[in-house]
């Protein structure tokens, strides 16, 4: 079940990153809509609403999901860039996963990826060295520099794209 729930294995930091390593992330980033489109094309509405695992979140949940965690993450690196160590907001994604918006197409959530990666990655070329260092303060991951964030970031959309992949090799379609 580990491999079906974390298919690309759970988030190992890496302490010291190097530019190279930042310009791979801005690259996932900027590729991942694209990569995620790709991955959910042509499945079915009954595809669409498969757990990826038993117990798990449906693709469509899925996909709104990463739409939601990917807002949050811009907004949180803006509040870092523009305050003081702010406290990052958190929410309740398992309770948000059951509300209406959730139900409707996954076209809205891949545009809104689409968009929010495209600024996302351009404010993330703009910041020097040192805007990395700043930080923000995560209720579920404590006290965290931009550097951290741009992993965890790139990280969780690689996770559930790799999600979907997986189900959709397990299920052969």
């Amino acid at each position: 079940m580990e491999q079906i729930r974390y298919p690309i294995g759970q988030f190992q930091l890496i302490e010291h990153p190097t530019p190279e390593d930042r310009n791979r992330w801005i690259a996932e980033i900027r590729d991942l809509p694209l990569i995620l489109r790709q991955t959910v094309h042509n499945l079915t509405e009954e595809q669409l609403h498969k757990p990826y695992r038993p117990g798990g979140w449906t693709v469509c949940q899925v996909v709104h999901h990463m739409a939601d965690n990917d807002m949050n993450a811009y907004i949180r690196f803006k509040r870092a860039l523009t305050e003081d160590n702010p406290i990052a907001s958190s929410y309740r994604e398992d309770l948000w996963a059951e509300l209406s918006d959730y139900r409707t197409p996954i076209e809205t959530s891949l545009v809104l990826i689409d968009s929010i990666h495209n600024r996302f990655v351009g404010l993330l070329r703009s910041l020097h060295l040192s805007d990395f260092e700043k930080k923000f303060t995560s209720l579920t991951h404590g006290e965290m520099n931009l550097d951290a964030a741009i992993q965890r970031y790139a990280w969780h959309d690689r996770h559930h794209t790799a999600q979907i992949a997986s189900l959709k090799e397990r299920e052969r379609w």
